[in-house]
């Protein structure tokens, strides 16, 4: 009589491990249907700008140095302001969506556009006189006139580049991420048509790099703006223009200003890095080997990029739902996903140390400096890395105003101080200043790590 007690235990055992390893199957398949599409359009949409940049290296080497420096200043004083805030609407938006509130997820992307209208007017302002700003700071009068131009005319990008962000949100809190890499295709494929009418056919040299940006950006808004107004799948969240988009902006803002922090605390401690690089003995070469390991990072990140734009989908949706346990199973297995995929990226970085200045320079010195800061770089990538989808976690939940805090404590309280120590008194150079921001993001992912693993995912069902 034992024998048939233990294989019906036995077969419930095995069928209960299946259910479990089914549904894990499940959750990776649905984060891949995410994360995949939404990495190749950052990827598309990040493209854009480099064309412009290589169309303008083309006229020459003062163009060029202004549209670095441009680019440079505009991502840190408008581009990484609007992107951030439009990322509240992955806690909004993905909620609303989890919680079958269909109707306010347009209401929400009109007030984000609203505000993100809002703050790029005082944006464009400082845009207006960015030649005078960067003299005033000591920057070469050449470099700095030609980047005061080129920015003026990257301007009406501003206020694209914010309704833009708002409909890729929008439309990635539903699940519906193909058209954002659709669109994204589309609009890389046109831009390098854009960039040769107004740089060469209408004669507008580098300044009409920066205006094909924002006709490029144009075009991808206007693909999405239409695929929301026509397209069945957002006939319930999409229902026109509503007078509702003008209240609870205090609300919006509450959370919107903590995500702009998540995000510009971040990105600004990197370019901080690049001016300290320029104070290191042999400034050229430091400042050259820096952008270059810089670049490198900064295509890693997009994959993490978008496994954290997936798991915030993913945790906002099903806590909107009240569904605890899969919320807490999303984040578990975008943990496992995101270690395997850093580690590999860091690994090939790695492996290929002696390539990558070759991709960038043929000055023998640089390409060697390039290879003995690698092998540093591959650490900080793997640490960047899952801090990054960390965050989509604490965006997901809405825990935005805690992120800031950490944002702010683990790189301006470890991470820079620590570069600077290493970089400067301990004589370490460019590998010094990759040190010192190590600092910050161990003390940025344990922190995160920290919070996520000491989560009440009942009581974030209950809060939201």
């Amino acid at each position: 009589m034992e024998a048939p007690l233990l294989t019906l235990t036995a077969s419930g055992k095995k069928s209960g491990e299946g259910k479990e390893s089914l549904v894990v199957c499940s959750e990776v398949k649905r984060q891949a249907y995410l994360a995949g599409p939404l990495v190749a359009g950052l990827l598309l949409q990040n493209i854009v700008q480099m064309i412009s940049i290589m169309f303008v290296g083309h006229l020459g080497k003062l163009p060029l140095a202004g549209a670095s420096v441009a680019s440079s200043f505009a991502a840190v004083t408008g581009f990484s302001v609007l992107s951030g805030m439009a990322s509240s609407l992955e806690t909004l938006c993905g909620q609303a969506f989890g919680a079958g509130q269909h109707h306010l997820l347009g209401v929400y992307k009109q007030r984000a556009m609203l505000v993100l209208a809002l703050v790029s007017v005082p944006a464009a302002a400082v845009w207006a006189y960015t030649g005078e700003i960067l003299a005033w700071c000591g920057l070469d009068l050449e470099i700095a006139a030609a980047a005061g131009s080129y920015i003026r005319w990257l301007i009406p990008t501003l206020f694209v580049y914010g309704p833009l962000q708002c409909h890729v949100r929008f439309l990635q809190t539903q699940n519906v991420v193909v058209p954002v890499m659709l669109s994204s295709a589309a609009t890389a494929v046109s831009h390098v048509a854009v960039c040769w009418l107004l740089v060469h056919r209408l004669g507008l040299g580098s300044n009409g790099a920066a205006l094909g940006t924002a006709v490029s950006y144009l075009i991808n808004l206007s693909i999405l703006a239409l695929y929301v107004r026509l397209s069945t799948s957002c006939k319930n969240t999409w229902l026109g223009f509503s007078r509702e988009a003008f209240h609870g902006i205090g609300d919006f803002l509450k959370l919107a200003v903590p995500s702009a922090l998540m995000v510009c605390m971040v990105w600004w401690s990197f370019e901080i890095l690049v001016l300290l690089s320029g104070l290191l003995p042999n400034p050229q070469l430091e400042t050259a080997v820096f952008s270059i390991s810089m670049n490198i990072a900064f295509m890693a990140f997009t994959v993490p990029l978008g496994l954290s734009a997936a798991i915030s989908t993913r945790v906002s949706n099903e806590l909107g739902a009240g569904r605890p346990e899969a919320a807490r199973l999303a984040t578990q297995v975008t943990m496992v996903v995101a270690f395997l995929v850093c580690a590999t990226e860091g690994l090939v970085v790695l492996l290929l140390r002696n390539i990558w200045g070759l991709a960038y320079s043929s000055n023998e010195e640089v390409t060697k400096y390039t290879a003995v800061i690698t092998p540093t770089l591959a650490v900080a990538m793997f640490l960047d890395g899952l801090q990054g989808v960390l965050s989509g976690v604490i965006r997901g939940c809405g825990q935005q105003k805690i992120g800031a805090f950490i944002s702010i404590a683990s790189y301006y309280l470890v991470g820079i101080p620590s570069a600077f120590f290493f970089a400067f008194v301990c004589h370490l150079g460019g590998k010094g200043l990759w040190f010192g921001q190590m600092c910050g993001m161990v003390v940025h992912m344990f922190l995160l790590f920290t919070i996520t693993l000491c989560t009440n995912w009942d009581k974030e069902v209950r809060v939201c």
